[in-house]
């Protein structure tokens, strides 16, 4: 750190009279901000319109509050100074800004600098080349790095190619109030020529807000013209934001209850999940997916009841809900007498009904029991395994007349592609609406949309089947950026097919996947109870952003899905926290735990990996 009396000893006591100017001094704070935040470490100038050298700078602090001394008065000067000289600071000692005059009566580069004490450098104005005249620099009690530094004595040195000067000043123990003695064009960090002349100072002025290599957010350099200031004032002002991509999180809009995330293990389809298996994918611990809903088969014969169990047993002592799915009723109860295809006869419906309740109930009685079931997977589509056809009349009179006897809540329709026809038809008729608690669906080729009918009428909207087979990175990534749709749509729960398969989240050789990773940056940390929040990502399409809370708790996951790393800003609107544990996934990265991220003035800003994950949970 540089040193004042590397070279020697000088004189701190040089006395050189002043130029005298009869002036006031006003006091003119403010405070800028941009339309989402305030604005910190930007550069406010005021230019004097009658002689556009006189300048008076500050920077604005970490809320967008500025504050600086305009001198107002008017002085005169016939001859140009003779002889080289700093003058005395004034005020001093001062608080907030003081004025270092000086006198050159040569051309020559100029330097002022402030030492503490000890002789350590604490502030460089590098002036450059300047005019024979009488000048002065404005400190505002700040380091280079714009840090306010300790009440107490300093020191301060002009520098010219003729010859130095010193002279010591206090700051930090009040001001003097008597008139301001020096003439001088004022520059926080810059002093300009002012020729021996008479010239009026203070009245009205140009407003300059521009960027420093600190402001944050980045600002557009604005310009305000004729702000008059001929006593103490406030003056606020709002600029815009320049190349500043912010992703705003509004904490008081609270959208949807999330339920959960999770996936099917279909018994007898596949072999059934271990002890082990069911931790890894419902637990929530490092190196666990975190699910919180397991989805069965309702078997069509109370043959296939009692392998159900187990699975659903563990899952719950995870913290997880189950809910179940019947392919197709037992086939004497259909019209073509068979598994596959056919309809529910007219004369069944009852009789499917006690079959729905007979495996509520048998889970129930297991110590597995069943947060909700549907009446039917997929009634909307032909194929050739276990299936049963709906139409949307015959679902209403099922769900009117016998839904309310099954003993636990309803699922309708978990159309294939989350069609409306059949949902609308029950949520329209008072009597079926009654006995339906969730409208859920599948995503294969369509129905990703909000369902505002269905949240008009009370219901919570699950997601309840999707699959891809591909199991690429690029794949898995996709899988988040569906998961922040479904949630974007205002769907409370997002349920994956087969849990345990190679597409899957969880293989078939015990380990989590990169789709089960990613599955974990939203079920690890986005617990039932909370609530997704009102988020928006300003004009960038790659990058993806949801937010949740509960309580005082904030989660914020955003996804990059570009090929570079990305710096990105984050808003709190109308909420706080002190910073933010961070957990990445990516092509290299599972879930991995890296440094917290401090929260200012209700933003921070982060790089995001490149096609990456991240989650943001407040500490």
């Amino acid at each position: 750190m540089t040193k004042l009396f590397q070279n020697g000893c000088v004189c701190l006591f040089c006395m050189v009279s002043l130029v005298q100017v009869r002036a006031q001094t006003y006091s003119v704070t403010g405070n800028v901000s941009s339309p989402l935040l305030p604005v910190r470490y930007a550069s406010v100038t005021f230019v004097d319109v009658n002689d556009t050298t006189r300048k008076f700078s500050a920077l604005t602090d970490t809320i967008g509050n500025y504050r600086m001394d305009i001198v107002s008065g008017v002085a005169s000067s016939d001859k140009l100074p003779e002889g080289f000289a700093l003058y005395q600071n004034y005020p001093n000692p001062f608080l907030t800004t003081t004025a270092i005059g000086y006198q050159l009566d040569k051309q020559s580069d100029v330097v002022v600098t402030v030492y503490d004490i000890l002789g350590r450098e604490v502030k460089r104005f590098a002036l450059g080349a300047q005019q024979a005249g009488v000048h002065d620099v404005r400190w505002d009690g700040r380091t280079d790095l714009g840090r306010k530094v300790a009440a107490g004595i300093y020191l301060y040195r002009l520098q010219t190619k003729h010859g130095s000067q010193v002279k010591k000043m206090l700051f930090g123990i009040g001001e003097r109030s008597a008139p301001l003695a020096t003439i001088g064009s004022s520059v926080m960090g810059t002093a300009v020529t002012t020729p021996a002349k008479a010239f009026v100072v203070g009245g009205t002025y140009t407003v300059k807000i521009e960027n420093r290599d600190s402001t944050f957010p980045p600002i557009s350099s604005t310009q305000f013209s004729n702000v008059t200031v001929q006593s103490d004032t406030t003056l606020n002002y709002t600029v815009s934001t320049n190349n500043f991509f912010p992703a705003v999180v509004y904490l008081d809009s609270v959208q949807q209850y999330i339920r959960g995330f999770g996936g099917a293990n279909i018994l007898p389809w596949r072999p059934d999940m271990t002890v082990a298996d069911v931790d890894k994918c419902f637990g929530s611990g490092p190196g666990q997916i975190g699910m919180t809903i397991l989805r069965l088969r309702v078997p069509n014969s109370a043959s296939e009841f009692a392998p159900q169990v187990a699975t659903a047993q563990r899952a719950i002592a995870n913290g997880a809900i189950v809910m179940a799915s019947p392919w197709s009723p037992p086939a004497w109860m259909k019209s073509n007498n068979n598994i596959v295809g056919g309809h529910l006869n007219d004369t069944s419906y009852a009789s499917y009904a006690l079959h729905l309740k007979s495996f509520v109930d048998f889970m129930w009685s297991n110590g597995a029991p069943l947060y909700a079931i549907s009446v039917q997977n997929e009634p909307d589509i032909t194929v050739t395994y276990e299936s049963c056809d709906w139409d949307s009349a015959q679902m209403r009179k099922f769900v009117r007349n016998n839904a309310s006897t099954i003993g636990t809540r309803v699922i309708v329709p978990e159309s294939f592609q989350f069609r409306r026809p059949i949902s609308d038809a029950i949520l329209n008729d008072a009597v079926a609406a009654a006995n339906v608690a969730i409208i859920g669906g599948h995503i294969y080729g369509g129905g990703l949309a909000p369902y505002p009918l269905a949240v008009s009428k009370g219901k919570e909207i699950w997601m309840t089947e999707h699959l891809i087979l591909d199991t690429m990175w690029t794949d898995a990534l996709g899988t988040g950026k569906e998961i922040n749709d479904v949630m974007n749509a205002g769907m409370s729960a997002y349920l994956w097919w087969y849990i345990k398969r190679f597409y899957g989240p969880f293989s078939e050789s015990g380990n989590i996947t990169k789709r089960g990773y990613v599955m974990s940056q939203y079920a690890r940390f986005i617990r039932p109870g909370f609530s997704r929040v009102a988020s928006t990502v300003v004009t960038r399409s790659s990058i993806d952003v949801t937010a949740y809370k509960r309580d005082a708790k904030i989660v914020i996951v955003a996804l990059n899905r570009t090929l570079n790393v990305v710096t990105q800003s984050f808003v709190l609107k109308n909420g706080a926290a002190a910073s933010f544990a961070r957990y990445v996934t990516s092509a290299t990265k599972s879930c991995v735990q890296e440094g917290d991220v401090a929260v200012r003035t209700n933003s921070f800003t982060v790089t995001l990996d490149a096609q990456s994950v991240t989650t943001f949970v407040s500490n």
